[in-house]
């Protein structure tokens, strides 16, 4: 066992409350902040700019959802000990049908400001929240998102190429995530029954995994 700092990458819009209930003991969490983007920004160039937040040479990358696309981009820059990715995407075929389809009719620039930022019983649905106490979070991260970086992480997300995996990589997903739907792979730790933001109600079985991980990582 050697102790790693952890680096967490939280899901688009989101903050460090994602991570509210994950609790690693023994290690130190630091947590990368979303910075502003640039105007067709790919999600590499935007990588770049987020390394001087990373301090250790070989640091363990943990991403949620986009987090860990953001994550892929930061290994190649960097030689991690270990990337774990939580409810994410390896590249954008993972991804739902639907991003592309939201970002090529500009669906979303179509639609004002306080729609992006309020939680709703669709949103709610997708994310697999159906507990008040949930709920309440998931309200407080939206309201608090920017809506030009949501446009913005969207439309490159539908032009993410990536293809580069890391040495040290697992995935830990949920069997019912509805926004980035679930598929076997050989880094596949599943969590069934498991919703995008299981991170919330599932955090103990998902810390246990991570908690293993680290343990036997050399």
């Amino acid at each position: 066992m050697t102790n790693y700092d952890e680096y967490l990458l939280s899901g688009l819009g989101a903050d460090y409350r994602a991570f509210q209930r994950l609790y690693l003991s023994g290690y130190n969490l630091v947590f990368i902040e979303w910075i502003a983007s640039l105007k067709d920004e790919s999600l590499s160039d935007y990588a770049k700019r987020l390394l001087p937040q990373i301090k250790d040479e070989r640091p363990v990358l943990i991403g949620l959802s986009f987090g860990g696309m953001v994550a892929l981009e930061l290994s190649k820059l960097i030689k991690p000990a270990a990337l774990i990715l939580i409810s994410s995407a390896r590249n954008k075929d993972d991804l739902h049908t639907s991003f592309p389809w939201l970002m090529k009719f500009n669906v979303l620039k179509l639609l004002p400001e306080f729609l992006l930022k309020r939680s709703n019983f669709i949103l709610e649905y997708l994310m697999g929240i159906n507990r008040n106490e949930d709920r309440k979070i998931l309200a407080e991260i939206i309201a608090d998102t920017n809506a030009s970086f949501l446009i913005w992480a969207l439309s490159a997300m539908s032009k993410w190429e990536n293809q580069a995996l890391p040495e040290h990589l697992i995935e830990i997903h949920g069997t019912a995530d509805r926004l980035i739907p679930f598929r076997r792979t050989k880094y596949m730790k599943a969590i069934e029954g498991g919703g995008h933001l299981m991170i919330l109600n599932k955090a103990g079985t998902i810390q246990k995994i991570i908690l293993d991980y680290l343990y036997h990582l050399k």
